[in-house]
């Protein structure tokens, strides 16, 4: 029985209907790969005599048309043809006629959309790698130059012990390789091509669904028809991907805001990438990174939706898969430029090394040291050890020092219990000593950020 309502609403509304279901105002963002995809498909139409070989040219010069006058400007999208692939297919049948009503053999939009849909996201999981590639490569850059550059090491946001910056640099390029790895992992698991797959149960037609595979520069073809065209685990995968690699973003940013306040002062941001206040001109305000920490937000909005719309959606095709993409493509357009802001944003700043060194005389960082000398060196319980720590810090505070300014003699007159000292725990409260103490594998010594360093050097040319 025919669905009159819906015959009404077409005869009534049908401007309104053609705005609500079209998706070609944003899905035409997938026009290189549509043409790309459709370019194979005619390939191995014509490889199994499905389509003569003269078609196949015109099909392939006729869709490389289409392609320069989209890339031009030239041509005009439109509501009529709903969506990229019908937009593309019809200007290809105006340019070669009848042939170009061929293209269309043997697949269907479900399988078509699926087979752009992935194209388009390996392809922004290898640029966006790359661009991750290059963050890692300032942040060793950096690391490079600040081996010895002390500075407060943190925990609970208070100071906790003394490293180096350029082992905190390369916490960041641990991380971002994390994600970069992320992505590798998703672009493999992912590399295998619906096309062919037809609606949702394959087609009569003889096709090589392995050689389209070839073509497009998959691995092979997806197993399952029914499974290709519902799937969007590769979206959510992107989505999942950006989202924690924009995590990681946002936590730098943070720590850039903190660092370039006046109560920090390890920074100094330039000042292409800070603003100032409308009202009080003395302030430089760091508008980038509190911006990446805001997007940041987006992104997580965008993944959330994505697993929201496939959470119910019974096998096969449904129409609630064309709400995938906006969100994909806000998130890639977001990260990409996040990414290069703030690799700017590393590159230009200002490392106030003097500074940092300075806060590492708040707060007793090397406290810890003195616990494991006596520990180590007069065979101390470590909670003894601890408490005797806690005089000595008692000590410092009133006398308004920290604890790595104390003589020998202060040290001694802490407490009963290190009134022998020997005088060679003095240099073992050193900020510098205390840093390169720590010489364990990943450790904050400078030998071993320099180890680190290293392998990352050799990482980013060998990956």
């Amino acid at each position: 029985m025919p669905n009159t309502n819906n015959q009404i609403l077409k005869n009534t509304n049908s401007k309104l209907l053609d705005m609500f279901n079209a998706s070609i105002m944003f899905d035409k963002k997938l026009y290189s790969q549509d043409i790309k995809g459709s370019i194979a498909h005619s390939k191995m139409l014509a490889l199994q005599n499905i389509i003569t070989n003269d078609e196949q040219k015109s099909i392939e010069k006729g869709l490389l048309q289409v392609l320069e006058e989209i890339k031009s400007g030239e041509f005009e999208f439109s509501l009529e043809y709903e969506d990229i692939h019908m937009a593309v297919e019809n200007r290809l049948t105006q340019i070669i006629g009848e042939a170009g009503k061929k293209v269309h053999t043997a697949r269907s939009r479900n399988d078509q959309v699926c087979t752009d849909f992935t194209l388009y996201v390996q392809e922004k999981t290898k640029s966006i790698q790359n661009q991750i590639k290059e963050l890692i490569s300032t942040f060793v850059e950096i690391a490079s130059k600040h081996t010895t550059t002390i500075m407060p090491g943190m925990t609970h946001l208070q100071h906790a012990q003394p490293i180096n910056f350029g082992f905190h640099m390369m916490a960041y390029a641990n991380m971002f390789k994390r994600d970069f790895e992320r992505f590798e992992s998703s672009y493999v698991r992912n590399n295998y091509s619906p096309l062919g797959s037809a609606a949702m149960a394959g087609t009569p037609h003889n096709i090589d669904r392995f050689k389209t595979a070839e073509l497009l520069g998959f691995l092979a073809p997806t197993q399952n028809a029914m499974d290709s065209v519902s799937n969007r685990d590769f979206a959510l995968e992107l989505l999942f991907n950006i989202s924690t690699t924009m995590m990681h973003v946002s936590r730098i940013s943070e720590e850039l805001i903190l660092w370039s306040s006046y109560e920090f002062r390890f920074i100094q941001m330039s000042d292409e990438y800070a603003t100032t206040s409308s009202i009080m001109p003395q302030k430089k305000n760091p508008d980038v990174p509190e911006l990446l920490r805001g997007k940041t937000g987006r992104v997580y909005g965008n993944l959330i939706s994505l697993l929201t719309i496939m959470k119910s959606l019974p096998l096969a095709y449904n129409k609630d898969t064309q709400e995938d993409k906006e969100g994909v493509f806000d998130s890639v357009e977001t990260i990409e430029i996040s990414l290069n802001i703030l690799n700017e944003v590393i590159k230009t700043m200002i490392v106030k090394e003097e500074n940092m060194k300075s806060a590492c005389k708040i707060g007793h960082l090397t406290a810890t040291d003195l616990a494991d000398y006596l520990v180590s060196k007069q065979n101390m319980p470590f909670r003894t050890a601890y408490y005797i720590t806690k005089e000595v810090v008692q000590k410092a505070n009133s006398l308004n020092k920290d604890i790595s300014e104390l003589n020998i003699s202060e040290i001694r007159s802490s407490t009963k219990e290190l009134e022998n000292i020997d005088e060679e725990i003095v240099s073992y409260l050193s900020l510098e000593n205390s840093m390169n103490s720590r010489n364990s594998f990943g450790g904050t010594s400078t030998k071993q950020t320099e180890i680190q360093i290293a392998y990352f050097k050799d990482w980013l040319s060998n990956s």
